[in-house]
């Protein structure tokens, strides 16, 4: 792999749809949601550094409220590599800023990535090879290089790429321009995206030299990129809140997708852990002492391995017990738990809960 690349985590999240398990003090990248013992952020960054060899190249970009806790998760991060939003303005700053702060130590031709700090990835040898591929196109031409991965359902919680004309293959991936970013369809659409084999998700991850994204900024979001280069970070507060997608990656006519395969899952929500651990000969997910009757297509998680979850005649539901919650909800409606988190911050009574 080249050794130019340089990772940046966006790990600023709050992974609201996974409470109660992903409180204000413990977001979602803190966590482990697959079994294992490691974190999704601590995961990612052992997927990182398998490919770029050093502490030295990784970079993190979080808020200031968990910005302890990242420095707890990876310890080995030297500190200068550690940018701390003093309040969350959403990727496009963050893109913004990780990029200027890489250019002024690497130059303009430092090759840079962008990667969510909560995403699952099964195949790390696949994954290392995209970002080969990845890293050879942004080398070679202005590119700005988005891993689309390849649809296995018509999904309308992601947002699709369609592929346009082919520019050529890296490391026996095609190559395409990028014809336009759609945001989350309808099935109907989704159902049509895939039938034409042209769509990608949407993964959020990025590649691209940093001079090409700095001079597109420009071009394309110059209230963002303009100000953080006057006064620094600490105009911070006072930028729009855009993501990357909408500030750039729309507009832009460097764009440019590898349709890849790899195994990936962004863990939206408490349903991306079916998807991850479901198991042919048991009809329910369980990561908690769980006895149920007739209970089918639950979802049941507990921190305490003391407690017991018993249920009686239901289907379909996510059942979390943490500390002091208990959350019951139907799988179709856990995007709602956000409005439910908008209801407990305003009731002081429910402090300690968020």
């Amino acid at each position: 792999m080249n050794s130019s690349l340089f990772p940046v985590i966006l790990a600023g999240g709050k992974g609201e749809r996974f409470w109660p398990l992903s409180r204000q003090d413990r977001p979602k990248q803190f966590l482990s949601l697959d079994g294992s013992s490691r974190s999704l952020l601590q995961a990612t960054a052992d997927r990182l550094l398998e490919i770029v060899g050093s502490w030295k190249s990784l970079w993190v970009i979080t808020s200031s409220q968990i910005a302890e806790g990242v420095g707890q998760q990876l310890p080995e991060l030297p500190s200068q590599n550690l940018l701390i939003e003093s309040q969350g303005r959403d990727t496009a700053a963050a893109v913004a800023w990780a990029s200027l702060e890489i250019e002024k130590r690497y130059g303009e031709d430092a090759i840079i990535g962008f990667f969510p700090s909560d995403h699952w990835i099964a195949d790390k040898e696949a994954f290392a090879n995209t970002l080969s591929a990845a890293t050879q196109l942004a080398a070679s031409t202005e590119a700005i290089v988005t891993l689309g991965i390849k649809p296995t359902f018509p999904s309308t919680g992601y947002g699709y790429i369609e592929q346009g004309e082919k520019i050529g293959s890296f490391n026996d991936l095609p190559a395409y321009h990028v014809n336009r970013f759609t945001e989350k369809p309808n099935r109907e659409t989704a159902e049509a995206f895939l039938s034409t084999g042209r769509f990608s998700w949407n993964s959020g991850m990025f590649v691209f030299r940093a001079g090409v994204v700095l001079k597109e900024l420009h071009t394309h979001a110059p209230e963002i990129i303009e100000p953080l280069e006057q006064h620094g970070p600490d105009i911070y507060p006072q930028l729009p809140k855009k993501s990357i997608d909408y500030a750039l990656m729309e507009k832009t006519t460097l764009a440019h997708v590898l349709p890849v395969e790899f195994g990936w899952d962004d863990l939206g929500d408490w349903n991306a852990i079916e998807r991850l651990l479901k198991q042919e000969d048991n009809p329910n997910v369980e990561l908690a002492t769980h006895v149920g009757l007739d209970t089918r297509g639950a979802i049941v998680y507990a921190t305490n391995p003391e407690d017991v979850i018993v249920t009686i005649g239901l289907e379909d539901v996510v059942i979390v017990r943490d500390r002091n919650v208990t959350l019951i909800v139907n799988k179709d409606r856990t995007q709602e738990i956000k409005l439910v988190l908008k209801t407990l911050q305003g009731d002081p009574r429910f402090t300690d809960l968020l």
